[in-house]
């Protein structure tokens, strides 16, 4: 039986591994096993799903997840929220509601990004990026003009002695549907965002996607449409500003702002997210530089016989507190056109004060816990230069 002290540096191991993007903590060990002549499992092997043909220096190896998870059991049949998209005695609008829907469920998560184009003299590919995760999507809200699905990481890794780690949970991102809407926030740039009010006329038969950072703090809302076939719905954003994901600033600092778009497919065994964005630098004198291009896409695959209690136990023990971030952040913009939010205080992450706190839910009483969240959103917001 491993000892409670290694148990906990097993828990320590693991978040780390799924706040940094899942890069670095195995690179060694994979590198070793790979270098093995004996080891020829094709399994371990990292796949490309393009790639620059010419470059061989080794540079575009990808980079990202390099952990690997135990084996999975795919849910091959379809999928009774896939077969409700393709109803079409329901009328547009109905169909709609079941795609958001069907995006609800228990995944394999795969994602994979590669500069496809540079616009920079001297350009040179960076390495693309993968990573992988298993992942509950859960509806925490449904009326008929709105759904809220939250997204929660339930991982198990495997570890270097050959055990499997206990399972990390970490709330994820957050997508919200809002049906024909009345007014949109969006990215500007340097960290901030900024609401307007839109014309009835201009949202019409429109979702608007509100895509939220894991600590609930915004990262961009998009208008598109769903367009449905016999057998497909898909959702196609407008263009929209973003900021840098993880997966970006992380390791790069020489651009500002994603400018791309956004698609939303459902297919049998779950859904895949595609996206095609411009790498922007946002320059002193207004204008703006185009480094490269980005394609990416994200496989949502349904799988079976997965342990998710601590995930759901997690979410009946977060859940309410989390409402009240949520209720907070929708107050904080509604009273202030224009927010910027700073990505850290002293070193501290945003998201990282949000979880300390989530952590004192069962120990502190609600209305402690709403001035303390009320307290973390107005240290790390700004209207127009001043502290909101």
């Amino acid at each position: 039986m491993r000892s409670a002290k290694s148990g906990i540096r097993i828990q320590a191991l693991v978040l780390i591994l799924l706040l940094s993007g899942y890069q670095l903590a195995y690179a060694q060990f994979q590198k070793e096993k790979s270098a093995d002549p004996e080891h020829t499992d094709k399994s371990d092997q990292r796949q490309y799903t393009f790639t620059w043909k010419f470059e061989e220096d080794g540079r575009l190896a990808p980079r990202g997840g390099t952990t690997k998870g135990p084996a999975v059991e795919l849910d091959r049949s379809v999928s009774p929220q896939f077969l409700a998209t393709a109803d079409a005695e329901i009328g547009t609008f109905e169909r709609d509601r079941k795609a958001i829907l069907a995006m609800a469920g228990n995944y394999r998560t795969s994602f994979d990004f590669i500069e496809t184009v540079g616009f920079t003299e001297g350009y040179r590919p960076p390495a693309p990026y993968q990573s992988w995760g298993t992942e509950l999507v859960t509806v925490v809200e449904e009326s008929e003009r709105f759904i809220s699905l939250q997204h929660i990481l339930v991982m198990r890794i495997s570890l270097p002695s050959g055990e499997i780690s206990e399972p990390m949970v970490m709330k994820h991102w957050r997508q919200d549907w809002t049906y024909e809407p009345t007014q949109i926030t969006e990215f500007i740039g340097n960290q901030e965002w900024e609401t307007r009010l839109l014309a009835p006329d201009s949202t019409r038969k429109q979702w608007l996607q509100s895509v939220y950072q894991v600590d609930d703090s915004p990262r961009y809302q998009s208008l598109g449409n769903w367009h449905h076939y016999r057998n497909y719905s898909s959702w196609h954003s407008d263009t929209t500003w973003r900021p840098l994901p993880r997966r970006e600033f992380s390791v790069r600092n020489d651009y500002d702002v994603l400018i791309g778009t956004n698609k939303h497919t459902i297919n049998p065994t779950g859904w895949v997210q595609e996206e095609e964005n411009l790498k922007v630098s946002l320059e002193e004198n207004g204008e703006h530089r185009v480094l490269a291009k980005e394609v990416g896409l994200a496989r949502y695959e349904r799988i079976s016989n997965w342990d998710w209690s601590e995930g759901h136990r997690y979410w009946s023990k977060t859940g309410p507190f989390w409402k009240e971030v949520r209720r907070q952040w929708s107050a904080e913009f509604s009273a202030n056109a224009n927010l910027q939010i700073k990505k850290d205080i002293d070193g501290l992450p945003l998201y990282a004060a949000m979880f300390r706190l989530a952590q004192t839910t069962q120990t502190s009483d609600s209305g402690t816990i709403s001035k303390e969240i009320r307290n973390i959103i107005k240290r790390y917001t700004s209207r127009n230069g001043n502290e909101s």
